[in-house]
């Protein structure tokens, strides 16, 4: 079999380690460490081996990628961290992606070994992982470079891409130690004291192209949807309009019947239909005529049960509740309490809105016993064990080749579709494009969950915050969770809660999680104390909510790139915000203007100060900032997605809307606040402080609270009337 594919993209384990000379350093991960193999060794050793590194006679550096690229970088960051400490010449780098095995190519977390790259986590955890093996060649190219010479390794150093004899002004290219080095079965332990110095950073800290972006532009970069196979057929899939059904019957035959359909497949929880061409897979998909089983969302009304249903389980005492986080005393701080405010907050479910339509290409050998599938995947390890058990296969049986995602936004890390591509390819007995409508995608969605929330404070005889209350009521367990603590308020009493209810809505990771709808709550509830306590709300924070020194120093810098406490124009307000995500800190002020007759909301200005420790990739890091902004506006000023009958009630963007070219900022500021620090994730902090910074302006400028997201022009009419 050949496959049609654009060129640089796929490449197979066994490709990798047959190579053509040179050097192969393959990382084993064991109970002692990290250690190199050479490609002869690589060749015999057990499967929990890894190739990061690739040197070829001609100086190439083949850097393998862990990271999966959906335009924030990390595909580049990731080989970066490698090229650095091992001192490549990042002009002779060449990047390719890692095989879909996390017991080899996963990070550390929580005694496990993982792939996904969401919550901003790629550079965040594979930094350290990565230095070490980029050390470590390295070492091994100094070795062998001495060896040569006759010279002690401590005598020699590196430039990009040379071991060099300072002694003798003697250079050797690495591409010249390929061609005669080995390596040898126990690499020397790199100490950490022996990894470079944040002054000695050449790559690390310092801007380079991202390798994604050329082939973006010039049409070469490879997604799923342009893969094309021999004999290849298209499916796309209708599914229950419920969620939780499955269908039970459908016209089978009036569809075969329609020009060029071959076939339909039942699938758990839908109906597959597969043509000659895609628009005939439409055309049949928009045909059928299905009788589903009913299914777990069935009834449900997503507005009654905000409005309603959570209310009431908030107030009953007898409520299922579970403790999120909780410190001191709460009861004794209220008791005491000189004043204690109360206020409460909404926000809807939101749609992931990528980019790019979901689909997935599979194709079978010809015994039935091995599929490949081609897929754009936030996590390849999970996409291939989820395909395996789907068919009943071992992961082995399963190779699965990484392609670009056009936007994922924690949508693409189950492999849902690739599964659906698999099961129908082998139904088909042919190679399979499957693709979902829009409007699938919409109605079958995987939404950020929706939530109410209630927040208490107890102010003491001094005005500081004494006591926390919050409390957050919907479905989606951890997803309500994640950005509800409050580590840099130290308010001494806490308690934090999570009263859980069940809908059978598919839910799912959407950027930042719940950061987003819980810092909304927290900001705008510390906003209105500040008006309350009639101080300004910077110095309420400082004075007065036991604000750490890490908190203090971005909310310091926002200020300060803001002009905070300056002069608006004429019918414009600021309001300022914590962000908060995946270990990194910051501030973000926003400046808005009202259109009074209409209920429009415009963010003409953001400024954003981050601490996120080191920063490898700085214009990459703004970017995703920037990108993470603007995303945040869309779900705080338009997105919202409801549900009648057990039924999603929007179907595409004309009436699920989203933020337009003309509604983004005319300006918008990023600056990093410098610590010694390891990194933190970078791709999900520009989204959480926009809802309650906005909500905070809005006050400012009319004297009226914004209390449920998303801010529809309805919703800021009703509120100015109130």
């Amino acid at each position: 079999m050949t496959t049609s594919t654009k060129s640089g993209i796929n490449i197979s384990r066994r490709r990798f380690l047959s190579g053509a000379g040179g050097l192969t350093f393959c990382v084993a991960i064991g109970t002692d460490g990290i250690r190199l193999l050479s490609e002869a060794q690589a060749s015999t050793a057990a499967r929990a081996m890894n190739a990061w590194v690739r040197i070829a006679p001609d100086g190439v550096v083949t850097i393998l990628s862990a990271g999966a690229e959906m335009g924030q970088g990390s595909m580049t960051s990731l080989p970066v961290i490698v090229a650095e400490e091992m001192d490549a010449d990042w002009s002779k780098v060449v990047i390719e992606w890692a095989p879909a095995d996390a017991s080899v190519y996963g990070y550390g977390m929580n005694n496990r070994r993982l792939m996904a790259i969401v919550g901003s986590r790629a550079v965040m955890l594979y930094f350290n992982q990565l230095r070490i093996a980029g050390a470590q060649v390295r070492k091994v190219l100094i070795a062998n470079a001495a060896e040569k010479w006759g010279v002690a390794p401590a005598s020699l150093a590196t430039e990009p891409g040379f071991v060099v004899d300072p002694a003798s002004g003697r250079r050797m290219s690495y591409g010249e130690i390929a061609g005669f080095g080995t390596v040898p079965a126990a690499l020397p332990a790199v100490d950490p004291g022996e990894l470079k110095d944040r002054s000695q950073f050449r790559l690390i800290g310092t801007s380079v192209p991202r390798r994604d972006i050329p082939a973006k532009v010039n049409g070469t970069a490879q997604y799923a949807i342009d893969v094309r196979l021999p004999g290849l057929v298209y499916a796309t899939v209708r599914h229950s309009p419920v969620h939780g059904g499955a269908p039970e019957s459908w016209n089978d035959d009036n569809v075969k019947a329609m020009r060029g359909v071959s076939g339909t497949v039942r699938l758990p929880d839908g109906v597959a239909v597969i043509a000659d061409s895609l628009p005939h897979a439409m055309a049949a998909r928009g045909a059928l005529e299905v009788v589903w089983k009913q299914g777990r969302a069935e009834g449900f009304d997503s507005e009654k049960a905000l409005e309603d249903t959570y209310v009431k389980v908030h107030a009953d005492p007898k409520a299922k509740r579970q403790t999120l986080d909780s410190k001191g005393d709460v009861k004794a701080a209220f008791g005491s309490a000189a004043r204690t405010y109360k206020a409460e907050y909404r926000s809807d479910y939101g749609y992931h809105a990528q980019m790019e339509p979901l689909n997935a290409v599979a194709r079978f050998n010809a015994a039935g016993d091995h599929v490949e599938i081609w897929e754009g995947t936030q996590a390849p390890d999970v996409a291939r064990g989820r395909i395996a058990k789907a068919l009943g296969f071992k992961p082995a049986q399963v190779t699965l080749h990484q392609c670009y995602m056009g936007g994922g936004f924690g949508r693409r890390t189950l492999g849902d579709y690739g599964t659906e591509a698999a099961l129908v390819a082998r139904e088909a007995r042919r190679p399979v494009k499957l693709v979902w409508t829009r409007e699938e995608d919409m109605g079958h969605g995987m939404f950020r969950p929706q939530s109410f929330q209630c927040l208490e404070a107890a102010l003491d005889q001094d005005g500081k915050v004494a006591g926390w209350q919050h409390c957050v009521v919907g479905d989606g367990g951890v997803l309500l969770a994640t950005g509800i603590k409050i580590p840099y308020y130290q308010v001494p009493n806490q308690h934090i809660e999570l009263r859980g209810v069940s809908h059978g809505v598919r839910l799912k990771h959407w950027r930042a999680v719940g950061h987003v709808f819980n810092v909304f709550a927290i900001e705008s509830f510390v906003d209105e104390m500040a008006a309350a306590q009639r101080m300004d709300p910077v110095d309420f924070r400082f004075e007065r909510m036991s604000i750490s020194p890490r908190a203090r120093a971005v909310f310091e810098k926002a200020v300060q790139m803001s002009g905070w406490k300056a002069q608006r124009p004429a019918g414009r307000a600021v309001g300022i915000s914590i962000s908060e995500r995946s270990g990194s800190l910051g501030a973000g002020v926003a400046e808005i203007s009202l259109d009074r007759a209409t209920g429009k909301i415009r963010v003409h200005k953001a400024w954003v100060a981050i601490d996120g420790g080191l920063v490898v990739q700085p214009e990459a890091a703004r970017a995703n900032i920037e990108s993470g902004i603007v995303y945040g506006l869309s779900s705080v000023l338009h997105e919202r997605v409801t549900l009648k009958g057990g039924v999603v009630e929007q179907s595409n963007f004309h009436d699920y809307h989203v933020e337009r070219m003309a509604d983004v900022p005319e300006e918008m500021h990023v600056e990093f606040v410098d610590r010694d620090a390891a990194p933190s994730g970078l791709g999900e902090i520009g989204n959480p402080w926009v809802a309650a910074a906005v909500a905070n302006a809005f006050h400012r400028l009319t004297g009226k609270r914004l209390r449920h997201m998303p801010f529809t022009p309805a919703r800021v009419l009703a509120a100015l009337k109130a």
